[in-house]
């Protein structure tokens, strides 16, 4: 299902084929009494890289390959705060060659509660792209197979899951760093 940015706001738990339980610390809490804007980006990387590493077994202190942050955002629709147990569902919306792309939805309610109840209503909706790079060079390579793997259990139905073969081939000639081809570091 394609969502425009009026559209967010209505996402259910159901839009979500993965749900990962986050804790929220006291800490966490800003002046307001709320979830600081900040740590929603903290929950979103936390579940995004606990879902991939314990479910496919990777260890990302010895892979060859890093799974580094090329673009990140955040949509706020309600206010959550410590101790309130939360989930974060996980989308695919593409997956490419190299990246992928994730819709996230932050949920007050522990993953194992929503259990696709339309009552849960999304408090903030985020995206978030992944490029993996080689960890030496840094330059964009495909993503691993065990990953894709784990990627590919999360696509919604209008993701059109690819493998390397699918894609063509990059280019791999070494490029001036300068040249606005060649791709950011980010973390």
């Amino acid at each position: 299902m394609s969502v425009g940015p009026g559209d967010q706001r209505s996402l259910t738990s159901r839009d979500f084929p993965v749900h990962w339980p986050v804790l929220t610390r006291w800490t966490d809490n800003d002046m307001f009494g709320h979830l600081n804007n900040a740590v929603y980006y903290e929950l979103f990387d936390t579940a995004i890289n606990a879902w991939i590493n314990t479910t496919s077994g990777i260890d990302p202190l010895t892979m060859p390959t890093l799974g580094v942050v090329a673009e990140s955002g955040c949509r706020y629709f309600a206010e959550l705060a410590f101790p309130e147990p939360l989930a974060v569902g996980l989308a695919v919306t593409r997956l490419g060659r190299s990246s992928v792309t994730y819709r996230l939805g932050v949920f007050q309610a522990a993953a194992d509660r929503l259990g696709g109840d339309e009552r849960h209503r999304v408090a903030a909706v985020g995206h978030w792209v992944h490029v993996y790079v080689d960890r030496l060079s840094r330059r964009p390579v495909p993503i691993p197979e065990p990953i894709r793997s784990v990627l590919n259990t999360a696509c919604l139905p209008t993701t059109q899951p690819t493998t390397p073969a699918d894609r063509p081939a990059e280019d791999s000639r070494p490029r001036d760093p300068k040249s606005p081809a060649a791709p950011r570091q980010t973390s």
